[in-house]
C-alpha cells in the first residue's frame, strides 16, 4: 500500500450520541508524522464540553447499568465484529496520524482492540458476587456493581488500543465514559465513536473529547460527577492528575512510564536474544511504555553481542508508514523528536559511547520525524539515558558480572513496568523472573501480549492491572448486603 493525499473532514467532539463543535468554536490541527503535513482539523473540546459530556454520561448511566448484561455483551461483540470488518480502514487511519508502520496498524493494533471487546463482551454477563458465611438467622452476599461515570485519558502511541482496553471492560461492566484521546492522534477514537454509534450503545454511553491535557484532561479529573479516572501516559502527568483527583477521592488506576531492564545470560540464545533486543528498542519507533530501553549484557558476551545488534539495527531503516517494506515508522510529532534528540545529546555529553545512529533519518525528503535507530554502549547508571525514559529508538547498553549484579542493575530504576531475560537456564530464568520488581517479566521473548494477561506497573509505573479479568476490579465496587431471616 502506498500513501496517497488525504483529505480527511473536521473531526467534532460525540457527545450525547451527537456530533458537535467545541462550545468555544475552536479546533485545533494533527499532523502526519511521515511528512509533517496537516491531515485535518478537530474540535477543541474545553470546560463547557467536559460538563456536556460528562452529564450525558451521568444521564445515561441508571439505565446502561441495568441493561440485560447479555445485551451490553452483545453490543460489545457487534463493535468488534465492526473493528475487524474496517481494519483496512482503521490501520491506514491510525498509520497517517500515528506514524506507524501501516501493516502493523492494521494487523496489530486494530486486530488486537477488536480482542479487547470480544473478550470483555465475553465478561458481560459473568461478573458475579458471594454468598458469605453469617452468624444466626442472617443471609450475606456480594455484588459487583459499576462504578459509574469513568474518565479515560489515553495516550498517542497506541490510540485506538489503548481506548479499546479503557472503554471495553468499562462497559462490560455497566459504567459510562467520556474518553479524551491525545490530541496528537485524536482520529480513530473518534471512527470507534462511530461505530459505536452505529452498533446501538444508546446515546451517552460514550462520550468523546479531543482537546489538550488542558483544559480537556484536566477538567475531566477535576469534575465532580466523574467517578473513576483510567490513565495510560507519563508518570508525570500521572502523579499530576493522582494530586487532582484527591479533592474528590475518585478512584484511579495509572498505568505509567518505564526503564525496562532487557538482561541476557552468557547461557542465552545468542541469535534469538539479539532478535530480541533489537524487537524490545525498535518496536513501535521506541515509543512503548514496555521498551527495552537498557540493554544488560553479561561481560563474556559483551563484544559478540554488540557486533550482532549493530548489524542488525542498521538494517533497520526508518521509513514512510505506507511503505510495504518499512518495520520503523517516525516519531509521533516534531516535539517528541526535539525530546528525543535532547537525550541523543545528553548521552554524548555525559561519555556513553556512541555505536550507531543519533541523527535524523532523510525519509520523505526530511519533511518527516524520523531518528535513526540510535545505540549506546558504556553506559553507566547515573547517566540520564540509564534513569529517564526516552520513548524513542534509544537504547542504552551496560554489562553485567552475574546473576545478583544483574538484578540489582534491573531493579535500580523508579519504573518497574516490564523486564526480560534470556538464558536456557529454566532455574535461572524463574529466579531472576521472581527478583525483578516488574509487573510483567518476559523469558526468552519481549513485547508478547494478550487480552487476558494482566498488565500494570511496580513502583512509579503506576498501579492497577488492565487487561484480563483483574480489569473487572478497576471498573466495578463491591457491595455486600445482609438480610435477617429471623
Amino acid at each position: 500500500m502506498t500513501q496517497t493525499d488525504t483529505i480527511l473532514e473536521p473531526g467534532r467532539l460525540f457527545i450525547g450520541g451527537e456530533w458537535r463543535d467545541a462550545a468555544s468554536g475552536r479546533s485545533f490541527e494533527t499532523v502526519n508524522p511521515s511528512n509533517g503535513e496537516v491531515l485535518t482539523t478537530v474540535a477543541e473540546a474545553g470546560k463547557d464540553d467536559v460538563d456536556a459530556a460528562v452529564q450525558a454520561a451521568r444521564s445515561a448511566f441508571p439505565a446502561w447499568a441495568e441493561t440485560d448484561p447479555r445485551k451490553r455483551a452483545k453490543l460489545l461483540f457487534r463493535i468488534a465484529d465492526e473493528l475487524e470488518a474496517r481494519k483496512d480502514e482503521l490501520g491506514r487511519l491510525e498509520a497517517l496520524d500515528n506514524g506507524k508502520p501501516y501493516r502493523q496498524a492494521r494487523n496489530i493494533d486494530v486486530v488486537d482492540a477488536a480482542k479487547a471487546f470480544r473478550y470483555y463482551a465475553g465478561w458481560a454477563d459473568k461478573i458475579e458476587g458471594d454468598v458469605l458465611p453469617a452468624p444466626g438467622a442472617h443471609l450475606a452476599y456480594t455484588r459487583r456493581e459499576p462504578v459509574g461515570v469513568c474518565g479515560a485519558i489515553i495516550p498517542w502511541n497506541y490510540p485506538l488500543l489503548m481506548a479499546a482496553w479503557k472503554v471495553a471492560p468499562a462497559l462490560a461492566c455497566g459504567n459510562t465514559v467520556v474518553l479524551k484521546p491525545a490530541e496528537q492522534t485524536p482520529l480513530t477514537a473518534l471512527e470507534l465513536g462511530r461505530i459505536i454509534a452505529e452498533v446501538g450503545v444508546p446515546a451517552g454511553v460514550v462520550n468523546i473529547l479531543t482537546g489538550f491535557g488542558d483544559p480537556a484532561g484536566a477538567a475531566i479529573v477535576a469534575h465532580p460527577d466523574v467517578d473513576k479516572i483510567a490513565f495510560t501516559g507519563s508518570t508525570a502527568v500521572g502523579k499530576l492528575i493522582q494530586r487532582e483527583a484527591a479533592g474528590t477521592l475518585k478512584r484511579i488506576s495509572l498505568e505509567l512510564g518505564g526503564k525496562s531492564p532487557n538482561i541476557v545470560f552468557a547461557d542465552a540464545d545468542m541469535e534469538a536474544a539479539v532478535k530480541g533486543a533489537a524487537t524490545g528498542i525498535l518496536y513501535n519507533t521506541g515509543q512503548a511504555c514496555t521498551a527495552g530501553s537498557r540493554l544488560l549484557l553479561e561481560a563474556s558476551i559483551h563484544d559478540e553481542f554488540m557486533e550482532k545488534l549493530k548489524a542488525r539495527v542498521e538494517r533497520m531503516t526508518p521509513g514512510d508508514a505506507f511503505d510495504d517494506k518499512t518495520r520503523l515508522g517516525p516519531l509521533v510529532s516534531q516535539e517528541q523528536l526535539d525530546q528525543v534528540m535532547g537525550y541523543v545529546e545528553k548521552g554524548k555529553a555525559e561519555g556513553a559511547e556512541l555505536v550507531t545512529g543519533g541523527d535524523r533519518a532523510n525519509v520523505n525528503g526530511g519533511k518527516g520525524f524520523f531518528l535513526s535507530p540510535t545505540i549506546f554502549d558504556r553506559v553507566t547508571p547515573e547517566m540520564t539515558i540509564a534513569r529517564e525514559e526516552i520513548f524513542g529508538p534509544v537504547l542504552a547498553v551496560s554489562t553485567f558480572e552475574d546473576m545478583d549484579d544483574a538484578v540489582a542493575q534491573g531493579n535500580a530504576t523508579e519504573y518497574g513496568l516490564a523486564a526480560a531475560v534470556w538464558t536456557r537456564d529454566v532455574a535461572k530464568a524463574h529466579l531472576a523472573a521472581h527478583r525483578l520488581h516488574a509487573g510483567t517479566v518476559w523469558i526468552n521473548t519481549y513485547h508478547v501480549m494478550d487480552t487476558g494477561a494482566p498488565f500494570g506497573g511496580y513502583k512509579q509505573s503506576g498501579y492497577g492491572r488492565e487487561l484480563g479479568k483483574n480489569a473487572i476490579d478497576l471498573y466495578t465496587q463491591v457491595k455486600t448486603v445482609w438480610v435477617n431471616l429471623g
